[in-house]
């Protein structure tokens, strides 16, 4: 059975891009019969709000996205992160960085994915510098990626190749406040919860990669992986709740559920489009929507709204 999951963040109100993804994930994992979990992205503690969640919430069952199982919150699974990064520590596969930001961005370059690599100059410190330096601050602890070739075979994209060490470097698994980095998070969350197909925002294909090592060294089965077009404004720029883009306060202002649903069909180009929004049932739904009819590019919104 098909495991799919939504996975937000409660760090503002869902704008377009999230009610989007939203919408396709249920789609595709109810159009097989499959089940569809909620897990809620909040172990950013200082940007994710209690407040934002109940209206999330809210707006997901005004849409009639009904999930089978959660809500899971990430600041509840904190003992499981622990005892995956245990796993990766045994395997000697992490290490302290006692780098600050400045230390970073004056040593690492961004490479052809705009990732920031990390240099590793924290990677052979000896152990009198190692004490001097834990003297001044507390590290974060990243893991060691190696010098080899990543494939991930997307659903829509179709076949990716990275090399670890040079597209991703040592990103940190958990931070210097103690607090563990989205990619161990997301990774140990979506293998517990037994999610088969991640479907999620193009701009996190990448992610797969690095994800899919973690996957394999913690000894969990590789998901699947789906990746969207993003929804853009004019010039490029990816929909954001941290750029106030038009959110569901505006839609439930002025739209139904059906006619969102609709609306949002009509961007994927499963509706043909017209002036005036068509109003679609969320059981409709299931039966206009066809993941290999989504487009490849992203899709301007502008022009639409």
């Amino acid at each position: 059975m098909l495991v799919g999951r939504f996975a937000p963040s409660p760090s503002g109100r869902m704008h377009l891009g999230n009610i989007y993804t939203a919408l396709i994930s249920y789609l595709k994992a109810k159009q097989t019969g499959g089940k569809w979990i909620l897990r809620i992205e909040d172990i950013d503690t200082q940007r994710c709000k209690a407040e934002y969640t109940k209206v999330l919430l809210q707006d997901l069952e005004w849409l009639g996205l009904e999930w089978d199982g959660g809500p899971f919150y990430q600041t509840e699974r904190t003992d499981l992160y622990k005892e995956a990064f245990q796993k990766l520590k045994k395997q000697n596969l992490l290490y302290d960085c006692y780098c600050t930001r400045a230390d970073i961005m004056a040593s690492s370059a961004p490479n052809s994915l705009f990732i920031l690599v990390y240099s590793g100059r924290c990677k052979n410190l000896s152990l009198e510098e190692k004490a001097r330096l834990a003297s001044l601050r507390v590290p974060a602890t990243r893991i060691n990626m190696p010098n080899e070739e990543s494939i991930v075979i997307d659903g829509h994209y179709g076949e990716t190749k990275y090399n670890l060490a040079r597209d991703f470097g040592d990103f940190i698994v958990r931070r210097s406040d103690g607090t563990f980095a989205y990619q161990l998070a997301v990774t140990v969350d979506d293998a517990l919860m037994g999610v088969t197909e991640i479907v999620r925002g193009n701009d996190l294909l990448p992610s797969s990669h690095a994800q899919q090592y973690i996957y394999k060294k913690l000894g969990f089965n590789v998901p699947s992986f789906f990746h969207l077009p993003l929804l853009i404004d004019n010039s490029g720029r990816r929909l954001s709740k941290r750029d106030k883009d038009i959110d569901m306060e505006y839609f439930r202002a002025h739209f139904t559920a059906q006619e969102l649903i609709g609306y949002i069909l009509s961007l994927c180009g499963l509706l043909t489009r017209s002036d005036k929004v068509i109003p679609v049932s969320l059981h409709d739904a299931l039966n206009i929507f066809d993941a290999n009819n989504l487009p490849l590019n992203n899709i301007n919104v502008e022009k639409t709204i």
